[in-house]
């Protein structure tokens, strides 16, 4: 299938690529269909809408950034998204001008039901976790909520 992006034009992608939101993302709740587009080589995706080609998120794999990085899915989420035994966790990146100010949402993960192609942005409740954690900072436990400082 070619899907058409802003980013690299058309690209051909696989139907094992396409998930289905079905309540969209917060703030894009009329965007139901996505492809998921792996950057070969590196811990990032991008998740681009397949009915708007200029509505992309960069994802990252955030235990690749924090590794202690961990959480249990409601099961309500679990049995909305279907998940008997594969799950796949992405997070969203935000790049700022300065590089080095980049941060990962680790409060709102997406999770992914690779078998059924079925996806959501989970927001998380009781946790440390927060939508704005250093991208590039060296390996420090979540403390309280905070980076490790």
């Amino acid at each position: 299938m070619i899907i058409e992006t802003l980013a690299w034009g058309n690209l051909e992608v696989q139907e094992e690529q396409l998930y289905h939101f079905s309540k969209g993302i917060p703030g894009f709740e009329d965007e139901n269909d996505f492809v998921l587009i792996a950057m070969e080589g590196t811990p990032f995706w991008v998740l681009q809408s397949l009915g708007n080609k200029s509505l992309s998120f960069l994802l990252g794999d955030p235990f690749a950034f924090y590794p202690a990085y961990e959480f249990e899915l409601p099961g309500d989420e679990a049995e909305e998204l279907e998940i008997v035994s594969q799950v796949i966790v992405r997070c969203m990146i935000t790049l700022k001008e300065q590089a080095e100010e980049s941060t990962i949402n680790l409060l709102a993960p997406i999770v992914l039901n690779p078998e059924r192609l079925l996806g959501k942005q989970v927001v998380l409740h009781k946790t440390p976790y927060h939508t704005k954690h250093s991208l590039f900072q060296e390996q420090q436990p979540v403390i309280d909520g905070k980076d490790g400082e």
